[in-house]
């Protein structure tokens, strides 16, 4: 047996998942170039790491040299509906090239054969040398080829693909494995396979009948009377699809195997391409000399000055020496990673056990101040008294000279603050991260760190385990809570090193700047303040909830003939559909029944009693279950209030959102949802304020889409949805200013004649013509919205008038429903996206301008929405409303100066519902 080892890349999967899998870039001469940088950053993993391990000897890049193959004079319609590469594809294909022979690897093809016949001709060729061979793909079409000596490298999940894996999966060996294909098809490639069989009805054929002919020559023995009859009556299109997924691999070799010899990375060519590119990240990787082969460690993708993660260098901080030591080295640095270890995932209900500091890449500390011993006879362990630390810490977490860094800061603010303990300045990572890549992924540190530093963090159940034998941190030996959560502080310093500076670079500086960044301090303090809730009220409400949902399910049982749980969506399809036999249900791949709100709403106005009661059920019950009996549990027994928990880094369009409880979804258009925000309460001698923005976005539309009826409307202090309707329908009533009012938001949301069409209950012709009849009198709605679907098409995200970012990688989706889902998206989130910001910036400015005013006691409680909510004495009523208003009116200048004036509703009372 040879000891080469010839690995065969599949250059095309390789192109189309760099170009998925970042963002649109340019190059320093303007073109797009993110494949080619995604695609050069994996190629260079693979050439220069494989050889630690499995190291090939001999390498090629294949691709495609072009769509029209040998299988399309087979059958005229193979790959007749696959889409045309993205336009900003098409020109980094030939660069992509460069960049392979840049690394001096061959880059292969073949006119009239696709890459996948070129691998298999150099599989079996390499085989029958004796070789070893390694496929880096996970194409299902390429599994065909794996037999002993073959294996296949699937990089996006870092393992290996044997026979063992397609066994598995298909339930068949390789070899078996193109019969399958062929008897499913395949959509994508337009194979036309046997109607009717899917992947496992063909593994089931293949197994008992051991190959497509067998499968074919027993078609009029298989019992299944619609099976029978399609095997029958497709088995020329099987035996067509047989061939079509059949791999060529006895055609010449383009390049002889000896040719493909991997002798190292010269510099001199890559260092030029990268050059010629731009790529100075990637740049700074290239050092003379280094070859394939030689007995180094792979470049790790950190930065060069960056050690590598070593847990055992950690210090657990127990002695004062040990903590003024790193406190002196941490004000010399002037930028530290702070990171707070806690009992409880409550920042209101923790306490606080440990602290953690990083001061420079690997350099990190654990300062413990509350471990206690896990059981009653273990000692506690030695550490410093917790106001000793405190009163250490106290003046380095408010040194000016010193900037403080966290991941999810807000959380370590609120605990800190509980404990006395202010931190000032600060950057937060998480919002860094969002404020750069929001849409593209994740922003918790665990993902990030996998993302940016390619590390996997040590997993907080692998210390304190899980279930009913799950420990609090405060348990957990200080020799592990060490390596944990110093490794917490050292992970975050290291992605600030790396997103920080990508601010000013990709256009985020603003964004952060002013919007986001002091944000989290205010965030923080509205958690710390949180609102009271009247329990009675809550209590009766629940009450009343339970008897209102047990005649309703009386109501539902009686209409379906019987009970049944009303709950279980299985149960609910299944009388609906089949106990009652109503029309229109559809199975999903489960196959049970939908019964989501689109269908029931669809089934109530058909004129089904039952779908609205079961509708009315449903809100009740979440609204027991979700506020009036899980606010009673909620309440902080310390405060007597309770604290949401504002996320700050969740939503793609830069909105906050809210968790414990969610006070986001609370239904305002309803008495039962109104009577909830009753029970939302001010303390004893105060009053609730709520401040609410009036038909923000559709003022930013107007401004945006510069729409001359709208603005002019908003400037006078017209009804918006009264002069939709006489624009659309020619005269305002109640009928027309309702469906104007439904027309004026669902445009914003991108909505299809379909989506219109049951939102105002007509047909989808109807719907259209009211579409049509809209931006024909506001033309730049149409435009703006063409605009912008263009703009994310072009760069794959959208932005705000201030700059932030809103990635929408399904633009770029395989599916039209995929594509045509982000266009909704990137029509609303400018707009949407601006308002979040509009608000935000008000938020950052009120509390200071309020203290600038002597209302220092006004305290902001609630962000939802376009509202805030504000607790104050009765007698600061008139001014504070003077200030806030003034605030909010003006929170977008001076950075954007808006053609619409930005209306404010103030209401005040003793209780959330009445202050509206």
């Amino acid at each position: 047996m040879s000891n080469n080892h010839l690995y065969l890349v599949d250059g095309s999967g390789y192109i189309f998942r760099a170009y998925h899998r970042l963002p649109p870039l340019t190059n320093r001469k303007g073109e797009p170039a993110g494949a080619v940088y995604g695609f050069t950053t994996m190629l260079w993993r693979l050439v220069d790491e494989l050889h630690t391990s499995d190291g090939p000897t001999h390498l090629a890049v294949i691709l495609d040299a072009s769509s029209h193959t040998f299988r399309n004079d087979m059958y005229a319609e193979y790959k007749a509906h696959r889409p045309p590469p993205p336009e900003d594809l098409v020109p980094q294909f030939p660069v992509i090239r460069e960049a392979t022979r840049a690394f001096s690897v061959p880059c292969i093809e073949t006119v009239g054969l696709e890459a996948d016949d070129i691998i298999a001709c150099y599989a079996k060729a390499a085989l029958a040398e004796g070789w070893k061979v390694t496929i880096v793909s996970s194409d299902k079409d390429l599994m065909q080829l794996i037999e002993p000596g073959l294996d296949m490298l699937d990089t996006m999940n870092n393992r290996r693909l044997g026979a063992d894996y397609v066994q598995e999966k298909f339930g068949v060996t390789p070899g078996q494995l193109g019969d399958v294909l062929a008897l499913m098809g395949d959509a994508v490639d337009n194979v036309p396979g046997v109607p009717g069989i899917g992947p496992k009805t063909a593994s089931l054929l293949i197994q008992e009948h051991g190959n497509l002919e067998a499968v074919l020559a027993a078609a009029d023995t298989i019992k299944k009377p619609k099976l029978r009859q399609s095997l029958i009556d497709h088995a020329d299109a099987a035996r067509l699809s047989r061939e079509l997924v059949r791999l060529a691999c006895h055609h010449p070799l383009p390049e002889p195997l000896a040719d493909l010899a991997l002798k190292g990375i010269p510099p001199a060519p890559l260092r030029a391409f990268l050059e010629d590119q731009g790529f100075k990240s990637l740049l700074l990787k290239v050092t003379d000399g280094h070859v394939i082969g030689e007995p180094v460690p792979p470049p790790a993708p950190v930065a060069t000055d960056e050690p590598a993660f070593v847990h055992k260098d950690y210090e657990c901080v127990v002695t004062e020496e040990a903590l003024d030591r790193w406190i002196a080295e941490a004000t010399a640095v002037g930028t530290i990673a702070i990171d707070t270890e806690t009992d409880h995932i409550d920042s209101m209900r923790a306490t606080l056990v440990g602290v953690s500091m990083a001061i420079a890449p690997g350099k990190a500390c654990y300062i413990p101040i509350g471990h206690v011993g896990d059981g009653l006879l273990s000692e506690v362990p030695t550490q410093l008294p917790r106001e000793v630390v405190l009163d250490r810490l106290r003046p380095l977490f408010t040194d000016p000279t010193v900037l403080k860094i966290g991941q999810n800061l807000k959380y370590d603010l609120v605990v800190l603050r509980r404990a006395g303990v202010d931190v000032t300045p600060a950057d937060d990572t998480m919002i860094l991260s969002y404020d750069l890549d929001a849409g593209l992924r994740n922003h918790g540190m665990d993902d990030l760190c996998k993302v940016h530093l390619s590390h996997d963090t040590i997993s907080f159940k692998s210390i304190c385990g899980t279930g009913k034998a799950q420990i609090t941190f405060d348990k957990v030996p200080l020799p592990q809570a060490t390596e944990y959560a110093a490794e917490d502080a050292d992970v975050t310093l290291r992605l600030w090193r790396r997103l920080k500076p990508r601010l000013a670079a990709e256009a985020a500086t603003q964004v952060y700047e002013t919007v986001d960044r002091r944000l989290v301090t205010v965030v923080a303090e509205m958690e710390r303040a949180g609102i009271k809730v009247d329990r009675a009220e809550l209590s009766r409400l629940s009450a009343e909830f339970a008897t209102q949902i047990a005649v309703l399910e009386g109501q539902v049982h009686e209409a379906a003939g019987g009970p049944f749980t009303i709950g279980s969506p299985k149960q609910l399809g299944e009388v609906l559909f089949d106990r009652m036999g109503l029309k229109g249900g559809r199975k999903g791949k489960s196959g049970v029944y939908s019964t989501d709100v689109t269908e029931l709403e669809r089934l109530a106005a058909e004129g089904v009693p039952m779908a609205r009661l079961v509708l009315e059920w449903r809100q009740l019950s979440k609204l027991k279950s979700t506020y009036t009996d899980a606010l009673q549990a909620q309440i902080n027994p310390e405060t007597g209030r309770v604290h949401t928990s504002f996320s700050l880094a969740v939503a793609q369009t830069g909105r906050l959102s809210s968790t414990d409880p969610n006070l986001q979804n609370i239904p305002i258009r309803t008495e039962m949802g109104r009577r909830i925000r009753d029970a939302f309460v001010a303390e004893e001698g105060k009053v609730l304020l709520a401040a609410d923005y009036s038909q923000i976005e559709l003022r930013l539309a107007a401004h945006m889409a510069d729409v001359p009826q709208l603005r002019a409307a908003f400037a006078n202090g017209d009804d918006i949805h009264s002069l939709t309707a006489q624009e659309l329908f020619g005269e305002v009533n109640r009928d027309t200013r309702g469906k104007a009012k439904t027309i004026n938001f669902a445009i914003l949301y991108g909505i299809s004649s379909f989506g219109l069409a049951g939102r105002l209950g007509t047909d989808r012709i109807e719907a259209q013509a009211m579409i049509d009849r809209y931006f024909d009198r506001f033309p730049g709605v149409k435009t703006y919205m063409a605009d912008t679907i263009a703009e994310v098409r072009a760069k794959g995200y959208v932005t705000t008038l201030f700059g932030r970012k809103t990635h929408l990688p399904g633009i770029r989706g395989k599916t039209v429903g995929e594509r045509q889902s982000a266009e909704r998206q990137a029509v609303n989130a400018p707009i949407q996206g601006t308002s979040a910001d509009i608000i935000k910036r008000a938020m950052v400015r009120v509390g200071p301008q309020l203290e600038l005013a002597g209302l220092r006691t006004v305290r902001m409680l609630l962000q939802v929405h376009d509202e805030l909510v504000f607790e104050l004495d009765p007698s600061e009523v008139d001014a504070a409303s003077a200030v806030i208003r003034d605030v909010m009116a003006g929170a977008a200048e001076p950075a954007v100066t808006l053609s619409v004036p930005l209306g404010v509703e103030i209401g005040t009372g003793k209780s959330w519902g009445a202050a509206h």
